[in-house]
């Protein structure tokens, strides 16, 4: 009695093959962070100076930042530059993972697939998009109101830089716990129902999450985990459906997806 035959073309592939295909996957990868970043190294300060616009708004009339190390105000919007470089090049590192596992997948597999990827990308540029723009200005906001009397307001770059591509990850990472529910679903390892029960649990999880991910002040920490556990709920509902589409003809596509046999 012979086993399923293998998706694709993984029957016959050796492992030098794969590891060769790796390798080449991941020279991409680098290549397309290091272009990127070729294309931005002319407008390093421009890039700092957009990401600190949401503290320097809310300064004391007269503060700046300021630089405490010599190489600060060189190195600070560099390693900014290099970091952006690598968010914008998700979608290609994404896709370059994808072209390297799409064949070992089903039709039907692929079709969950894909959606969840491009989701997935979407998602984490949402995450960032959110604290920039919703976040990081209440949280600064509220820092500068209290400063203490005496105590002036004056961030250093490096500092600053640390703290905000810390909230970047954190929240972009978060907007992806809609994909990680569905993916959980889909594959089986939980269902709906018992993501609905420990739902309290999820909740608690959420704001001791954020009370690691974030700076240690409770106003952050709540920034986070408020839409951490409201995406869980989203992930639920999606999960909902894709629990609903569970198809009989899936077995039927597993059969007939088959690809001849590759000749040795």
């Amino acid at each position: 009695m012979t086993g399923p035959s293998l998706p694709e073309n993984d029957q016959h592939m050796p492992l030098v093959s794969h590891l060769t295909e790796l390798r080449t996957r991941l020279l991409r990868c680098v290549a397309a962070i290091f272009i990127i970043f070729a294309g931005l190294f002319a407008f390093t300060q421009q890039i700092y100076t957009f990401v600190s616009t949401p503290l320097r708004e809310y300064l004391p009339a007269g503060a700046t930042m300021i630089a405490t190390d010599v190489s600060s105000p060189f190195l600070t919007p560099l390693k900014l530059t290099m970091m952006v470089s690598l968010f914008l090049a998700i979608p290609v590192i994404l896709h370059q993972i994808w072209g390297f596992i799409a064949p070992g997948l089903y039709k039907h597999e692929k079709r969950v697939a894909v959606p969840l990827l491009i989701s997935s990308i979407l998602l984490f540029y949402t995450g960032m998009a959110f604290a920039y723009f919703f976040v990081f200005p209440l949280i600064f906001k509220f820092f500068a109101s209290a400063t203490p009397a005496g105590v002036e307001m004056m961030t250093d770059i490096t500092s600053y830089l640390d703290f905000v591509m810390t909230l970047f990850f954190a929240f972009g990472v978060a907007f992806e716990i809609p994909v990680a529910v569905v993916l959980l679903v889909w594959i089986g390892v939980v269902d709906v129902k018992y993501l609905k029960k420990i739902r309290p649990y999820v909740i608690i999880g959420c704001f001791v999450v954020g009370m690691i991910l974030t700076p240690p002040d409770i106003f952050s920490q709540t920034l986070l985990a408020v839409p951490m556990w409201m995406l869980f709920e989203v992930g639920i509902l999606f999960g909902s459906l894709v629990s609903k589409r569970e198809r009989p003809e899936e077995t039927v596509d597993d059969h007939n997806d088959q690809p001849p046999a590759t000749q040795p």
